[in-house]
């Protein structure tokens, strides 16, 4: 499994450990991944996702999770999150 929020996209980013001295050495800047379960208002079940501490904030922000795949783009999109987004679209077609 990916250390990938599934929703925005935000993934270990690389830089340096710049010591006193100033020496640089590798490290990596990991995202605050957690596991969540967020309802889904149009399809009426809930989903589990991996996704940042940070994103889960905007998540909020937008409304809820059926407002933020709405709004969002495919390319930032996880297949389970991908997957999710067509479910929906079809179903607000429907209705």
């Amino acid at each position: 499994m990916s250390r990938r929020c599934e929703l925005t996209g935000k993934a270990v980013q690389v830089g340096h450990l710049v010591s006193h001295s100033n020496r640089k050495t590798k490290r990596r800047f990991l995202p605050n991944l957690v596991n969540v379960t967020l309802q889904s208002d149009a399809l009426g079940r809930r989903v589990r996702l991996r996704i940042a501490a940070a994103s889960l904030r905007s998540v909020e922000h937008r409304g809820g999770l059926d407002a933020f795949l709405m709004k969002a783009k495919a390319d930032e999109l996880s297949t389970n999150a991908l997957t999710l987004k067509r479910e929906l679209e079809k179903k607000l077609a429907a209705q």
